[in-house]
């Protein structure tokens, strides 16, 4: 509008024409300019989503506290499962424990952290399981380099379940971690047996989940462009008694990927446990007020057009040469 009002406009002069001054036209020029300003006003109160609270509820539950921990190294490459007639590898034979943890269980709190040489946190503790699936389809070998850290991978697995509200004689309650890796350490700055023994003293069960089977295993060979051009024949680097020793030393328990019976046993084990009450959701029951605004937004600024429109042909009426005579 400032623009426009400097904008240079050519006139015509023409001779007595301020004896054909109306100044009912002029005294209603600026009620076009006035009322669309009022209405872009209006509007932008009204997307700024104005609102009444009417009461605040919150739902508590009872549940459990999950940390999954997954193997993200390169020996979990190795193909030995089969899903039909197609050879998978074994991240791919243990997602699906990973999904049912996320999907079956919708009244605990899941978090997820993923290690190879190194271990990071992909998500912290909560209930937005949605978010976990969509994350878990994301997971590929490759993200992190290289190695297996399985210590380092438990380790933060039981950082992130330090809650001191939920601490009884400095022992974590109603809190679990899952392992899903193939056992074989070679990394880190903590062995798997240290996490094991932190696991312990916090009393957080640990329930192992190994992946792989043992002997002789293809694993594939990949050209510099990342193609899979053949397989080779490789001894299976699965360290089940490993993880058998860190489930029996926390209280928890170990299982096989390959056995039908992993999920429904490690889900059972879970419940006999005694859960925790949480705040699960948080509603607040509202009322819109954005419709009060937006309507004579809306309004002003079709007037300020309709208004703008009729000044407009009136001064056309007025220029023209047959209103002259």
């Amino acid at each position: 509008m400032w623009f426009r009002r400097r904008r240079s406009v050519p006139v015509l002069l023409v001779p007595f024409a301020a004896a054909w001054h109306r100044p009912s036209l002029a005294s209603t020029s600026r009620w076009p300019a006035g009322l669309a300003v009022l209405g872009l006003v209006l509007l932008i109160v009204a997307l700024a989503r104005p609102q009444r609270v009417e009461d605040k509820r919150e739902i508590r539950t009872e549940g459990y506290d999950i940390m999954l921990a997954i193997d993200l190294s390169g020996s979990m490459l190795a193909e030995d499962y089969e899903k039909g007639d197609v050879r998978i590898n074994r991240l791919e034979a243990i997602k699906p424990v990973i999904k049912a943890f996320i999907t079956q269980r919708p009244s605990d709190r899941i978090g997820i952290v993923v290690f190879s040489g190194r271990a990071y946190t992909l998500a912290p503790l909560t209930f937005d399981h949605d978010w976990l699936a969509r994350q878990v389809e994301r997971l590929k070998i490759g993200l992190i380099e290289d190695g297996t850290a399985i210590g380092d991978g438990l380790g933060l697995a039981l950082t992130r379940l330090e809650q001191a509200a939920r601490e009884q004689a400095g022992r974590r309650q109603g809190a679990f971690a899952v392992l899903l890796t193939d056992g074989a350490n070679n990394r880190g700055a903590l062995t798997p047996m240290q996490s094991a023994a932190v696991a312990k003293s916090r009393g957080i069960p640990v329930y192992t989940i190994g992946a792989g089977r043992d002997g002789i295993v293809p694993f594939p060979v990949f050209d510099q462009q990342g193609e899979r051009i053949g397989y080779r024949r490789v001894t299976s680097d699965l360290d089940q008694s490993t993880l058998i020793e860190i489930a029996n030393l926390t209280g928890g328990r170990s299982y096989r990927a390959d056995d039908s019976k992993t999920i429904e046993s490690a889900f059972k084990a879970i419940d006999r446990a005694q859960k925790i009450e949480f705040q699960a959701k948080s509603y607040l029951i509202t009322t819109e007020l954005f419709v009060w605004l937006a309507a004579p937004g809306l309004a002003c600024l079709l007037l300020a057009a309709l208004l703008s429109t009729g000044l407009r042909q009136s001064s056309a009426v007025l220029r023209s040469p047959s209103s002259s005579r």
